[in-house]
């Protein structure tokens, strides 16, 4: 359950009289949307490849192809491509990786239902039919071939030679037929223009020499043109396994629209993921700058309408304005600039609240405000100020929205000194408002140090590229706390911190606070509103904020709306990409 609408609480004097939250079930639990189980077909590696980049042989199915369990396998595939590619080269981009992998599997998909529903024994008459125009001898040595350059595991591993391996089944399946299917779609991933960055994996250049492989496509386009089409358009099965390609010869992204658009009564379980690859690629695409970015205007119209059309309603539901909030006027003062200047004015140190002079409250009431929004006054994450003074501002206080905790801070004068404040504004028709921070609480809060599962996280690093080698930021003995190295030299911005048990040893990575449209908060750790405890704390902890300011604001609101706080961490298939590694992790819509 998150929550729904922006809050408002009315009252008189000090306490509220009324407070009305009012909530929205996201019913469904987080689940990971799998990329294909060990076994599945997807492309192939050369074995070259293989020895030159130092692939774990976990990588790989018993028939040879690359297998990419879920995102995690994806990102560290490509890192490790990556990291052998020479300095000043472009990175290959881990959505890209996954679409051609997907686009490879659902071409697998492809001839498996031709030769389910079309022509049971395809791949062997189109065997035959090849044996006999190129010649047996010559399908043979290209087969072998082609079992030597782009190895089974078994003949990878030295158990079985590409000859045993040819003369043998697998699950009942001839290999020499299984041989042949990957053959047609390498020749397709080497034809495929958008696939030419990744092609040192799957370079047939070797293969290209022996004339069978030459006549290959010719070959088997004839053989099919003589059996029935096939698809939503009767094509010829190598026609349509080309026309992605051909379609969208320099797009990814656009060729897996494509066999969305065009072949999606045929591929049933694959279009969640096509949807899915969409995201990731989006999430490579993200481009976050070295500073907040462009503003992005909100459109309530826009989002009203989009919540309708995924089932929900985020429209406000308030509680009834009191008589005085239509008249209230309200005068933001950010604590300690407020105190400086005091100070300054004074020519004496004011420090505390209740240090506040009359005069000052007086004149506030003499221009006619009847409210003051106190911007700063909880107690600050000690982390928040040592980031920035470790990113280069020895003078900078914490940031006033990564809180420790919902107390007055100590420095301010406590709550004593709020009291004498709050009764001496009053006196004068002047209300105290304070802020409220409901989506993340400070990196270093006791509630991430005692309770890190309150927090939206993951059991491993989302991109292999991060390091925390970084200082311990947490004040308690019983944890570490460790930014993302790069933060510190500003050239990227983490979605996650490392958070370690030092008991047990047990790592977590908890995603920074983020809105979506600039870089992650970086000082502080995002609350799951899909858990029942959460929820629960958090409300409490308005009520506790209500109890001791009659005007409460809700910093970054949106961030809970329903639709809103979906969109960010929990992305149906489809609307992902707006914080990088949440693609894939998903609610279904409307859940």
């Amino acid at each position: 359950m998150c929550y729904r609408e922006a809050v408002k609480i009315s009252g008189e004097s000090s306490r509220p009289k009324r407070l009305t939250l009012r909530l929205s079930r996201l019913e469904a639990a987080p689940r990971a949307c799998r990329l294909p189980a060990p076994g599945a077909r997807e492309f192939h590696v050369s074995g070259d490849a293989r020895d030159r980049l130092g692939f774990d042989r976990a990588l790989f199915s018993l028939s040879g192809n690359v297998v990419l369990a879920d995102f995690q396998a994806v990102r560290a595939l490509a890192q490790k491509l990556n990291e052998a590619r020479p300095a000043g080269a472009a990175p290959l981009r881990s959505g890209d990786l996954n679409a051609m992998g997907l686009i490879d599997e659902i071409l697998h998909h492809v001839v498996g239902l031709y030769v389910a529903q079309v022509r049971p024994s395809a791949l062997r008459d189109l065997l035959a039919a090849l044996e006999k125009k190129a010649g047996a001898g010559e399908m043979r040595s290209l087969l072998l071939e082609f079992c030597r350059q782009f190895p089974p595991l078994d003949v990878h591993l030295r158990r079985l030679s590409p000859e045993e391996y040819v003369a043998a089944e697998t699950g009942g399946a001839a290999n020499r037929e299984t041989a042949l299917e990957e053959l047609i779609l390498l020749w397709l991933a080497n034809a495929n223009p958008a696939f030419a960055p990744f092609r040192e994996l799957f370079a047939d250049g070797r293969l290209a020499a022996a004339t069978a492989y030459a006549q290959l496509p010719g070959l088997a386009r004839d053989f099919f043109a003589g059996l029935p089409g096939f698809g939503p358009e009767g094509q010829n099965l190598i026609d349509m396994l080309r026309s992605p390609a051909l379609a969208f010869p320099d797009s990814l992204a656009g060729q897996l629209r494509y066999m969305r658009e065009k072949w999606g009564l045929l591929l049933g379980k694959f279009l969640e993921r096509l949807l899915v690859a969409g995201d990731l690629i989006r999430e490579d695409e993200k481009a976050f700058p070295h500073g907040p970015g462009p503003a992005q205007v909100f459109d309530a119209r826009l989002a009203e309408r989009q919540a309708r059309a995924d089932g929900g309603d985020d429209g406000e539901r308030f509680t009834p304005d009191r008589d005085w909030m239509p008249r209230l006027v309200l005068m933001a003062k950010s604590v300690y600039v407020w105190l400086d200047q005091l100070s300054r004015a004074a020519g004496r140190a004011i420090t505390t609240l209740d240090a506040i002079p009359d005069e000052e409250l007086d004149r506030l009431a003499r221009w006619g405000f009847t409210g003051l929004w106190l911007i700063g006054v909880w107690e600050r994450s000690p982390a928040s100020r040592r980031i920035k003074q470790a990113c280069g501002n020895p003078e900078a206080m914490a940031s006033a929205y990564s809180l420790y905790r919902y107390e007055i801070a100590a420095d301010l004068g406590g709550e004593a000194a709020l009291e004498n404040l709050r009764a001496r504004a009053w006196a004068r028709g002047i209300r105290l408002a304070s802020d409220m921070v409901p989506n993340h609480m400070g990196i270093d809060s006791p509630w991430v140090i005692e309770h890190p599962e309150w927090f939206v996280q993951l059991d491993h690093s989302p991109f292999p590229a991060y390091r925390f080698t970084g200082e311990d930021l947490s004040g308690d003995p019983r944890v570490e706390i460790r930014l993302e190295d790069h933060y510190y030299d500003r050239s990227d911005a983490a979605v996650v911190f490392q958070w370690t048990d030092r008991r047990s040893g047990r790592v977590r990575y908890l995603y920074h606070g983020n809105d979506g449209t600039r870089m992650p908060w970086n000082d502080t750790a995002q609350l799951n509103y899909l858990r029942p405890d959460v929820r629960e704390a958090v409300m409490q902890s308005i009520l506790e904020v209500a109890r001791k300011f009659p005007i409460v604001r809700f910093d970054a609101a949106m961030t809970l709306t329903r639709s809103h706080y979906q969109r960010l961490w929990f992305p149906p298939p489809g609307a992902g990409g707006d914080i990088p590694s949440r693609a894939g992790l998903g609610l279904p819509p409307g859940g």
